[in-house]
């Protein structure tokens, strides 16, 4: 259900913002836009529903994931897909590798699609860091990437051009390494 549906059927814009914020891949990134522009919440209440709704899962997801996974991997359709989920995650863990909760937050805090709380998360969970350190890291994280997201929501058009530019050289760079 998108965050429109969701107000059409009785929720707040900010209610809407919020649990589109806690969304894999769509998290704080998306939220703060449909928020800004969408909506027209101002940027700082945009920015506090977004951020608590982001980092909520977080803890949880660290707290939770090796038991689900070890129950759900019983079943060969969810070993397959926590394999894949797993092994493509890894391939991301370069940086945390070598800097480790640095790395971590400089990782969830470049606002490009595949690098936000919930895969810091999972990286910090197949990388053994620290419970404590990893949910800190990441809400530092989390909070960089909506200071930029919230910036280039506030410029408008700029921060379109802006923020599309980047993320096609991120793809760029992807295709071509």
């Amino acid at each position: 259900m998108n965050p429109q549906e969701l107000v059409a059927r009785g929720f707040s814009p900010e209610w809407a913002v919020f649990l589109t914020s806690m969304i894999p891949v769509v998290e704080l990134r998306g939220a703060l836009p449909l928020a800004i522009n969408l909506f027209k919440i101002h940027w700082t209440k945009a920015f506090l529903i977004a951020f608590f709704g982001n980092i909520l899962p977080v803890p949880f997801i660290l707290l939770l994931l090796k038991p689900a996974t070890d129950l759900l991997c019983r079943i060969p359709l969810f070993k397959k897909f926590f394999d894949w989920l797993f092994n493509r995650t890894r391939k991301k863990s370069k940086v945390i590798e070598k800097y480790e909760e640095i790395g971590l937050l400089i990782f969830v805090a470049i606002p490009l699609p595949g690098t936000g709380a919930w895969t810091g998360a999972l990286l910090a969970y197949l990388m053994n860091l620290d419970f404590k350190k990893s949910v800190l890291y990441i809400t530092l994280g989390v909070f960089i990437a909506g200071v930029i997201v919230t910036s280039l929501c506030i410029i408008g058009w700029l921060g379109a051009i802006i923020a599309g530019c980047g993320v096609t050289i991120f793809i760029l760079i992807r295709i071509f390494k």
